[in-house]
């Protein structure tokens, strides 16, 4: 079975690598040469609406993403002709943080109050009804600390117009979260879902820097809750293929925060943690081909590497760490690699992030 994909970044060279030993084949669409999964596979290099690009890929048994922000009229030109998971319906609401929230609103999932802004007297309207602090988003394209600004005083108003205004935005309630979790879930052809425990994570900068699964203090309740909102999701989406939903733990309840419908970053822990990782996962679903076990195997964090690999003989000096690098040129700010380590129990795992950490640090 060949695979395509609509995006070559790391994520599908991961799906590449858990497809591999499945027999897969795959061929990548991606704009940017020297992309990470360009080194495994086929990768055609061409804009997303080029006909003949996407007359190559739709030759592919089925096709996938691995990156959201594609145009939906690519989706649907090639769902005209051969199978995509996930649809172009979910894209279009993952894609646009407005049509993000009024679904988790329909579906009745809490989330920060929020509202549409279009132009500075609307920007106005909605601090009026939203209050302070809260933050201004873009619709579209934001990732990793992209196209958002706190604002904590009408003093900040002026600045977050400034850098973010003249597109299409949302206004969104500060929520006072006590930590950031994570679900990954996976929805097969014929209906059938399951899910991975909740992650902890950390972000610095706008960026996750670190994952830990099962989160610390997992309550049953508030695992069984998210995934009851997820579940929505994906029958509401009639969804196929990994989702990913970002959540806030505000004092134990969860207020979602926004998804994700590809694999994702929050979920590498799961290629040496879980049974079956989120990649094999994915691929399982889409292809339809029975859904593997997601359970932890055990303690695990994922740590990313942001701009900069360690040494990889430092790092596998440590029992119980994997080393995973992108192929990507070091650049500030950029992910470039994740390292996972594995442990027998929590306190080994808290030191055993510690000891990586030194080593990104050094």
């Amino acid at each position: 079975m060949k695979v395509g994909v609509l995006g070559a970044g790391q994520l599908g060279r991961m799906l590449a690598l858990a497809g591999y030993p499945l027999g897969f084949q795959f061929c990548f669409l991606d704009p940017t040469e020297d992309s990470p999964a360009g080194d495994l596979a086929e990768q055609i290099v061409a804009p997303w609406d080029d006909s003949a690009a996407l007359a190559r890929l739709a030759e592919c048994d089925v096709i996938t993403f691995e990156f959201e922000n594609i145009p939906v009229k690519v989706v649907e030109t090639l769902a005209a002709k051969t199978q995509v998971c996930p649809g172009a319906k979910a894209l279009a609401v993952a894609c646009d943080r407005l049509n993000e929230k009024t679904t988790f609103e329909e579906l009745g999932i809490p989330t920060a109050k929020f509202a549409a802004v279009s132009d500075e007297p609307s920007l106005r309207r909605a601090l009026d009804e939203i209050g302070l602090p809260a933050v201004l988003k873009t619709r579209r394209f934001g990732y990793d600390g992209k196209g958002q600004q706190v604002i904590r005083s009408a003093d900040d108003v002026n600045d977050a117009w400034r850098g973010l205004g003249g597109q299409e935005l949302l206004l969104e309630a500060f929520v006072p979260f006590s930590r950031e979790l994570s679900l990954i879930a996976v929805r097969g052809r014929s209906g059938e879902i399951r899910f991975y425990p909740l992650v902890e994570n950390e972000h610095r900068e706008g960026i996750l820097r670190l994952s830990r699964a099962p989160a610390r203090d997992l309550d049953p309740a508030l695992q069984h809750r998210a995934e009851d909102f997820a579940r929505r999701l994906l029958e509401r989406l009639d969804y196929v293929g990994v989702l990913a939903l970002e959540l806030f733990d505000v004092d134990g309840t969860l207020h979602a925060n926004e998804i994700a419908p590809r694999v994702h970053n929050s979920g590498h822990w799961t290629i040496e943690g879980a049974q079956t990782s989120q990649f094999e996962n994915h691929l399982r679903a889409v292809c339809d081909f029975p859904l593997g076990d997601t359970s932890a195997r055990g303690p695990t964090a994922m740590i990313n590497c942001i701009g900069h690999m360690p040494p990889a003989a430092s790092v596998m000096a440590i029992g119980g760490a994997h080393f995973h690098d992108y192929g990507k040129l070091a650049r500030a700010g950029r992910k470039v690699g994740h390292l996972t380590v594995c442990a027998d129990s929590p306190a080994d795992l808290e030191a055993k992030i510690a000891a990586v950490r030194a080593l990104l640090e050094a």
